[in-house]
């Protein structure tokens, strides 16, 4: 056997900010990652508004891995002691699995135990993957050896169990928010809406999901007048808790792990009562890169059944450097493989405003609401009756139970603005490619929040992980009333063409929101500011689904 290693191009690690090495893996530890392979390249952003979607089977057929580069990785990965357990997207993906001597071996990632403030345990690495060289150049990535945390939930902070509770503002109904945005008739029969949820990493190998209650969203949907929902858990790789096992979990656990749960129960009551006859499926999977990948296969294979939308409420500023830079491209080709199916990705836009949660002078945008392969959202708020940019001092999350927060948007410093962008936005950074203008369009986010329910309570919450979901039940709504050719398609890229008016669709089939910035303080201390039409702040504005209905048949 040819021991002998080659670098893995993109999968250069730096340390976690704040990390510290512990202690080596256990060599007995079992340990699974997902290998991605390359494969035939998918078609060039500028060429999304031209693609016909086409179903999980063809896209398999046609961009898969070659049989013969899957049969060679595999029996190689064989031959360190490495199982292949599933195989996914015609290849591309590989589900592996072995004990950490055997992951050492044949990847080499100086796996160790390492701790943060933030996270506690977790295994991990720094520095490069280096491959077998028989498989270099087949293998373009490998997920799952660090278990860091990737990606935040882009939502107000997480409040303590005692603090969850009524806003004392007016929350808005399911009713007011289908009348404010125009909401075509129907309940979304018919139609597959998916959502996706991470547990978070914890100590060393393991994670803490958050707990789904499905007495709450039957409550909740009854109490607005809407029918009981048809939901259904998919585990990825992490199963929800009930109930029962939150309450057994430590007093510091169940409040990480609640927090989180008030973010699911959202996400979940929201698509229930807005599309109240759709399938909804709930898709969790564990909060690292591995995680993300596993995840958006499952939804690519149509597994248990096709969606035409995708909500996520989670980002990470898209050059924060706990992304690999391989991780960001086999992401955003996952994304690309679900825009080409005719999934609607709707991802959230965040909710720290211009700066992303980062230091520093520079302005970032959140990925992967900076994917051109997604719809992104921001938030606004309601003020004296009017609708605007959602902005809340100091523009970004506090972290204390005050609130805070501002919607995300910008100028993408990693991704071109794809030739179906049809608009132009300024970078504020001194520096900048001409990228992705984030977000494509904006819902509600900040006051007066949406009504929800929790543990059989009224628990009003918002951010642009309220935005999500919303447009997501909408597409669903709108989907179902579209002529059959035009039900499942990637619907960013029909924003900026022209529709029926001669107009683009964003423009005719949003209400414009001109008033407002997202500027976070004090880093960077400046912001994109909202304009008449198209803007970096709110996209093409809010819903008007009847109009935007019309303007897609």
């Amino acid at each position: 056997m040819n021991e002998s290693h080659v670098e893995l191009p993109g999968s250069r690690r730096p340390m976690k900010s704040g990390a510290r090495r512990l202690r080596d893996v256990d060599p007995s530890t079992h340990v699974e990652v997902t290998v991605t392979l390359k494969a035939p390249p998918l078609p060039d952003a500028d060429k999304m508004a031209e693609q016909t979607a086409i179903t999980p089977s063809e896209f398999a057929e046609r961009y898969g891995a070659s049989p013969a580069d899957v049969h060679k990785v595999e029996s190689v990965l064989h031959s360190f002691g490495l199982t292949v357990e599933e195989s996914s997207l015609g290849g591309r993906s590989l589900r592996v699995s072995g004990t950490a001597a055997s992951i050492e071996s044949a990847f080499q990632p100086n796996l160790a135990i390492y701790a943060s403030a933030d996270q506690g345990e977790f295994r991990g690495r720094t520095g490069v993957i280096k491959v077998p060289s028989e498989i270099a150049g087949l293998v373009t990535g490998v997920f799952g050896l660090d278990q860091r945390r990737v990606a935040q939930r882009a939502s107000a902070e997480a409040k303590p169990v005692e603090a969850i509770g009524g806003s004392g503002v007016a929350p808005l109904s399911s009713s007011d928010l289908e009348t404010r945005y125009n909401f075509p008739a129907g309940d979304g029969a018919g139609r597959t809406v998916a959502i996706a949820e991470f547990g978070a990493p914890l100590q060393s190998g393991s994670f803490l999901p958050p707990a789904y209650f499905p007495d709450d969203v039957t409550a909740f949907c009854t109490a607005q007048g809407r029918s009981a929902p048809s939901v259904q858990i998919v585990p990825v790789n992490l199963a929800p808790l009930t109930l029962a096992q939150l309450k057994q979990l430590p007093k510091q656990l169940l409040e990480a792990s609640f927090g989180e749960t008030t973010e699911v129960m959202m996400d979940v009551e929201i698509i229930a009562a807005l599309a109240p006859k759709a399938d909804v499926l709930v898709y969790f999977a564990t909060f690292d890169q591995k995680g993300w990948v596993d995840l958006l296969d499952q939804v690519i294979a149509g597994h248990p059944a096709r969606a035409v939308s995708l909500s996520i409420s989670y980002g990470l500023a898209e050059d924060s450097p706990d992304w690999s830079t391989g991780a960001l491209q086999a992401i955003n080709e996952h994304l690309q493989a679900a825009a080409m199916i005719g999934i609607t990705v709707c991802v959230s836009a965040g909710d720290d405003g211009s700066g992303a949660d980062m230091t520093g002078s520079r302005a970032h945008v959140e990925f992967p609401a900076s994917s051109p392969f997604v719809l992104s959202v921001g938030g606004t708020m309601l003020k004296g009756g009017n609708e605007i940019v959602w902005w809340e001092a100091p523009g970004r999350r506090t972290f204390t139970k005050k609130g805070g927060g501002a919607t995300g948007g910008g100028v993408s410093n990693m991704f071109k603005r794809a030739a179906w962008q049809t608009v132009s936005v300024p970078s504020i950074n001194p520096t900048s490619i001409d990228g992705r203008v984030v977000p494509d369009v904006a819902a509600l986010a900040g006051p007066p929040l949406y009504e929800l329910t929790l543990l059989g309570e009224s628990s009003p919450n918002g951010g642009t992980s309220a935005s999500a979901p919303l447009w997501a039940a909408l597409i669903a709504r709108i989907s179902a009333k579209l002529p059959p050719a035009k039900q499942q398609r990637f619907l960013a890229p029909l924003l900026y063409q022209n529709g029926p008016s001669g107009k683009p669709r964003g423009q005719t089939g949003c209400r414009d929101i001109s008033v407002g910035n997202n500027a976070s303080k004090p880093n960077p201390g400046k912001g994109y500011v909202a304009a008449k039409g198209f803007d970096a702040v709110t996209g093409w504005g809010v819903p008007d689904g009847q109009a935007l209905l019309k303007t897609l048949q």
